[in-house]
């Protein structure tokens, strides 16, 4: 248990990590969704220039 407190800064520490996994997994999230807009929107133009 002693290492998980690291010194009564545990509290800070494991909250930090905690807050960069959160950030790390929303600036993925964000990153898949721009992603899929992306291409859809290429999709579209792709099918609008073979329809001329």
């Amino acid at each position: 248990m002693d290492k998980l407190a690291m010194g009564n800064y545990g509290i800070y520490v494991w909250s930090c990590f905690a807050l960069t996994f959160a950030v790390v997994l929303f600036s993925e999230w964000r990153a898949r969704l721009r992603h899929k807009r992306v291409y859809r929107d290429i999709e579209v133009r792709i099918k609008a220039l073979e329809e001329r």
